[in-house]
């Protein structure tokens, strides 16, 4: 099976390691990874990338000169797409760019026109309904109505394609797995003695945006009425919301138990999550926020929860999004925004050992069976073969 994936998301290296799976899986699988030869991610990252070609035999990355380096909704790709098209001859084109993406319409329209008769399949993380107008409603009308199969990372954004017509196959599953031999129980000392963190101290973690919606607020507001307890709050991200958070902080008097640490590499993070005794994710659904062709947002997956359950640290999510779907029955969910909820977790997790321990073991177990990056793999394989 010959199976071409196309997104910028791939322009970094450790994103591409469910692909390199994949192509592990059975011996006539070939993946063809087409991502943007030049593309800025703006935000934290600003650096232009300049992707180049990787050829590991049944697994390559294949740049591609494209029209836009910084906007997803109009990236497509130059004349140098038909070659390789017509080279490899694909028998699954996938693109991870959503339903209204001009470059999905690109694909579909070259599997046509050079006869490929490869099944037309696309990625989507959009858990939100949507409105929209001409000609955005044409071109997502013209990309579902020549889609075989849709992969969505929830839930949510199943129902809501269903909710626009499309009647076909869909897989929900993340778009990226856990490296399990990078995000794994390791104890860490000398990170632990440097961030100032005694062995009785109880560490709450957090990893993210500091932004409002990530419901930071909340967990303030259930940590302080924690004070007889020995704890750290461990913060690893950056964001505007940092100095609203010192603020409340001191107001509540539990500053000096704050220790925040500015974004580090993703191949780092899990230093951090292994001094953690919980990893707590307390995302908030808000409208506040407004695109063209919709309004609000709610947690779309929530990829910390995962890396911090491959680390065996418990964790407490609210029920934004698909937060309550990822941790199931293997860590702790409260309603989003509901400080004594989140508060007598806390104290739980605090107080009874052997619940954390078990909560620890259910989050490990889930992350390995249907998490993993080889996990995910053979998930999208078996959905491949029921479309060929």
């Amino acid at each position: 099976m010959k199976i071409l994936v196309a997104s910028h998301t791939y322009i970094v290296d450790l994103n591409r390691e469910k692909l390199r799976a994949l192509a592990k899986l059975e011996s006539d699988i070939e993946v063809t990874v087409v991502v943007p030869r030049r593309w800025n991610p703006k935000g934290v990252q600003s650096q232009i990338f300049e992707t180049k070609f990787i050829d590991e035999g049944s697994f390559q990355v294949v740049p591609i000169s494209n029209y836009s380096e910084n906007n997803q909704a109009l990236l497509t790709f130059g004349p140098d797409l038909i070659g390789l098209l017509r080279k490899f001859k694909p028998d699954i084109i996938q693109v991870e760019q959503g339903s209204k993406a001009l470059t999905y319409a690109q694909f579909i329209t070259l599997n046509k026109l050079l006869r490929l008769k490869a099944k037309n399949l696309f990625f989507t993380w959009w858990n939100l309904p949507y409105e929209l107008k001409f000609p955005i409603s044409l071109l997502e009308a013209y990309n579902l109505k020549n889609t075989d199969g849709i992969v969505t990372g929830n839930l949510d954004g199943e129902e809501i394609l269903r909710q626009r017509g499309y009647k076909g196959a869909i897989k929900v599953m993340p778009q990226l797995g856990v490296d399990e031999s990078l995000f794994k129980p390791e104890s860490q000392p000398e990170l632990r003695d440097s961030l100032g963190i005694k062995p009785d101290d109880f560490v709450v973690g957090f990893v993210g945006r500091f932004v409002e919606e990530k419901g930071l607020l909340t967990l303030t507001k259930a940590l302080a009425g924690l004070q007889e307890k020995t704890w750290k709050w461990l913060l690893l991200g950056r964001g505007e919301l940092k100095y609203t958070l010192l603020e409340k902080a001191t107001e509540l008097g539990i500053k000096d138990r704050l220790i925040f640490v500015e974004s580090v590499p993703h191949d780092h993070v899990q230093k951090y999550i292994n001094l953690m005794n919980t990893l707590v994710l307390p995302s908030e659904t808000t409208y506040k926020f407004k695109t063209l062709t919709s309004v609000g947002w709610k947690e779309q997956f929530g990829h910390v929860l995962i890396e911090a359950m491959a680390c065996k640290v418990p964790v407490i999510g609210s029920d934004s999004g698909e937060i309550p779907h990822v941790i199931g029955d293997a860590g702790l969910v409260f309603p989003e925004g509901n400080i004594e909820d989140l508060r007598h977790f806390l104290m739980q997790l605090m107080e009874q050992k052997d619940l954390a321990e078990e909560i620890a073991q259910k989050g490990y177990e889930k992350a390995m069976d249907k998490y993993t990056n080889k996990a995910l793999a053979r998930q999208l394989l078996d959905f491949y073969q029921e479309l060929i």
